[in-house]
């Protein structure tokens, strides 16, 4: 859909902002319920919470499985998040896909670092 004001076309897409609006809840809603889980085992644990607690609630393949998903949802949802403030706030073009690219890479470096930290307990 465009919609034409004057000698200015503005192309006007309805459902990209809802795709957004739904990965940001969903995403949300995975690290919630993740949250939940986590504190849960936390909570029902035996003993002092130290270390061995912490890499033995890590241990497990799901666990470390689970534990990346949600951070790669956390990722995306940065990303949907600081992507639309690059674009609404940040004018000049080239700064904003500046900003864009090394949001990205830093997202990609966090990824990295996530693997590296889970499956080295």
């Amino acid at each position: 859909m465009s919609v034409n004001y004057g000698s200015k076309r503005i192309v006007v897409g309805a459902h990209y902002g809802m795709r957004d609006w739904l990965s940001q809840r969903i995403t949300g809603g995975l690290m919630a319920l993740f949250t939940v889980i986590l504190l849960a085992q936390v909570i029902f644990s035996r003993g002092p919470i130290g270390y061995d607690t912490w890499s033995g609630i890590f241990s497990s393949q799901w666990m470390k499985v689970l534990t990346f998903s949600v951070i790669a949802a956390l990722l995306y949802h940065v990303w949907v998040g600081v992507r639309d403030i690059w674009m609404d706030y940040v004018q000049p073009v080239g700064i904003r896909l500046a900003l864009q690219v090394f949001t990205i890479v830093w997202l990609v470096g966090c990824a990295g670092w996530a693997i590296q930290v889970l499956w080295r307990v």
